[in-house]
């Protein structure tokens, strides 16, 4: 099965019966929102510097004014973009569905912005900063700082993502795991596939019996149950697919 109605209609019925639905979302829906990937973002003046400079605990401890002003063009750049078609989607389907648990591993705060709840942030947020002395995190700070200081105890804050080097939140992945394993159905969503560990979850859902959709721009579309996969962009393919699950509950 290759046709696209087809694949969505058949990928419907099982959603339609699901009890636990989990999704992994990547770069490739906030592309679709106008927020380049971080690689696509190393334009201008940014092209000339190695992403280990601008993103790596080393990096920022022998430049941290580069790269607070990197972190604070993308904060921009994410603050004016909006969220896009997939990611409404995505809330209307927590609401067809028994449960539903999301995992990104963007950092713009697209998903919570539209209204999905309860977030599991496998890279962090671009809006949040953490004190270097104690692990504080904090949502807000002085952003015409150069280099901004924790409000509580003036050392220096750095941005609360995760950097090359460093190892993904404890608490986040367990949970990412926890949800892939008790789902009967997974999504991954506009991710390359090759970033371990969030790479593997796709495999663990299937290995533990769950439907998965594999949906980006890499894919062709067929469906070869329990895995299925579509060539299409997030935000034209979702909402297809909300619809028709919509239409069966009908």
């Amino acid at each position: 099965m290759s046709d696209l109605d087809e694949v969505i209609t058949a990928l419907a019925h099982h959603l339609h019966a699901a009890q636990h639905v989990t999704v992994l979302t990547g770069a490739g829906i906030s592309a679709e929102s106008g927020i380049p990937t971080f690689r696509d973002a190393q334009t201008g003046l940014w092209s000339q510097f190695d992403p280990e400079e601008l993103a790596s605990p080393a990096g920022f401890a022998r430049n941290p004014g580069l790269v607070w002003r990197w972190y604070a063009e993308r904060r921009i750049k994410a603050c004016a973009a909006q969220p896009n078609p997939a990611h409404y989607a995505l809330v209307d389907l927590a609401k067809m569905v028994p449960k539903l648990t999301l995992i990104t591993q963007n950092i713009d705060g697209l998903h919570q912005r539209a209204g999905s709840q309860d977030v599991i942030e496998l890279h962090g947020s671009l809006h949040r900063a953490r004190c270097m002395a104690d692990g504080t995190v904090h949502t807000t700070w002085d952003y015409d700082e150069e280099l901004p200081q924790c409000p509580d105890c003036g050392a220096l804050l750095r941005p609360d993502v995760v950097w090359f080097g460093e190892y993904l939140p404890v608490a986040a992945l367990e949970a990412a795991y926890t949800a892939t394993l008790d789902c009967d159905v997974f999504f991954s969503i506009g991710t390359s596939g090759v970033v371990e560990p969030a790479a593997s979850l796709p495999r663990i859902a299937l290995s533990r019996g769950a439907t998965v959709l594999i949906l980006n721009l890499e894919q062709t579309t067929a469906a070869r149950p329990p895995l299925f996969t579509i060539h299409g962009k997030a935000g034209e393919v979702l909402p297809r697919l909300v619809s028709t699950v919509r239409r069966l509950r009908a």
